[in-house]
């Protein structure tokens, strides 16, 4: 009778969505906890990899969920590999698309690949930073250009011998599509097979992933099996809900929390999210043990945005950040020090209240801004404008004074 399967570590378990595949004690190749006992007894740290897709810029904290999960490998003495796929971005991740992307040029790609890596901590201390540079032997971080450019006919034609178009149309992005009579494009089909040869190329003993990425880490799987390796683990984290409860956060949706945003921004957004987020932002964002937390939703999402916002920015500047959010909806505005200033050099005077709105960058459209203001999302000092149209004769006029967009957004007006 065979064994059950050996549990893996606490730190790892937490915030699972799935795990594949899931083997029996004493095969590295079908059992994790077996793999992470092996590398224990040999002294060789496992090569996690994770995949950029650099065809944005910004980082939030759903992306955040699989670099938060890459740290605690590297904090357990294992090797984070860092693709960021400059040559797969040119053709485009279809995951969850339900047209062709667009592609980007070399570039686009290699500018966005910069920022994310700043982002990431690229330069910082790692007790701030999502990932640790530091550390020696901790972080290899390549392009996949390295090795994609270098491909011949003859071992692309290898690559798409190894999966059938049966098996690309099981993929539901696909199958909805071609079900729908949306065209796919035939170089759609080698973006799994492009990513799969990154785990090849890197040697990838686990591989972190979205749920949306089950099949891309599947066909690296199987790819690595093709060239005699020992095939990588697909280690699946959750997609998080973002700040207006239904959807994956996605910029494109407007319902993100950038890691980059100023700390009473972040903790200001992380305090009004739906209450039944609360507990699944606790797990995937934070190290807290939940069910130790008081029961209090109220005190509990305060708990939780203070330690979300203190991961990026320290304890000190977090409690600051959670005082003053209190001032503000107080209307204490004199007493909060900390509010993220924003100039207004290149706002043209006179300004009516829409396009002021729109020309500091809180809104993305002249009439998104119209909108937020005659829905009683703007505050002058307290003061609430509803008229679009209300102007504003210089900047002097403004000069100090706070701006307040919403229940989350708040800005000191500066020359």
């Amino acid at each position: 009778m065979s064994e059950k399967p050996i549990p893996i570590p606490a730190w790892l378990e937490r915030g699972m969505a799935d795990l594949f595949p899931v083997g029996e004690e004493g095969d590295p190749c079908h059992c994790l906890a077996s793999r992470l006992e092996e590398s224990a007894r040999c002294n060789r740290p496992l090569r996690i990899k994770l995949g950029i897709d650099p065809t944005g810029n910004a980082i939030h904290l759903g992306h955040s969920i699989l670099f938060r999960k890459l740290r605690a490998f590297q904090d357990a003495g294992h090797t984070a590999v860092i693709i960021i796929g400059d040559f797969t971005a040119r053709i485009g991740d279809p995951t969850g698309k339900s047209t062709t992307r667009v592609q980007l040029s070399a570039e686009q790609v290699e500018t966005n690949a910069v920022d994310y890596l700043l982002q990431l901590g690229q330069g910082k201390s790692p007790e701030y930073s999502l990932l640790d540079f530091k550390t020696p032997g901790r972080l290899e971080v390549y392009r996949n250009s390295e090795w994609l450019e270098k491909l011949d006919l003859s071992k692309v034609i290898e690559l798409l011998s190894t999966t059938t178009v049966g098996q690309m149309l099981a993929k539901e992005d696909f199958f909805n599509r071609y079900k729908s009579g949306t065209a796919i494009s035939l170089h759609e089909f080698l973006y799994p097979l492009l990513q799969g040869f990154d785990s090849v190329a890197v040697r990838a003993d686990i591989e972190l992933g979205g749920t949306d990425q089950k099949f891309n880490i599947a066909i690296g799987r199987d790819l690595q099996k093709h060239f005699q390796q020992s095939p990588q683990f697909g280690f699946l984290l959750p997609i998080l809900i973002g700040l207006d409860g239904s959807q994956k956060m996605s910029k494109s949706l407007g319902n993100t929390i950038e890691i980059t945003e100023d700390a009473l921004s972040m903790y200001s957004k992380l305090e009004k999210i739906p209450d039944e987020l609360v507990d699944s932002y606790l797990t995937l964002l934070t190290d807290l043990k939940v069910s130790d937390l008081p029961l209090d939703p109220r005190e509990r999402q305060k708990i939780m945005a203070l330690s979300v916002t203190a991961s990026q920015y320290g304890i000190n500047l977090a409690k600051d950040a959670q005082g003053d959010a209190a001032k503000l909806v107080s209307g204490q505005k004199e007493s909060s020090g900390n509010i993220p200033e924003i100039s207004i050099k290149r706002v043209n005077f006179p300004a009516k209240a829409f396009y002021l709105i729109s020309a500091i960058g809180l809104s993305k459209t002249s009439s998104d801004a119209r909108r937020q203001i005659q829905g009683g999302a703007f505050r002058l000092d307290g003061n609430k404008i509803l008229d679009p149209n209300y102007e504003f004769d210089n900047a002097d006029m403004l000069i100090g004074k706070v701006i307040q967009l919403g229940k989350k957004t708040f800005r000191r007006f500066a020359n």
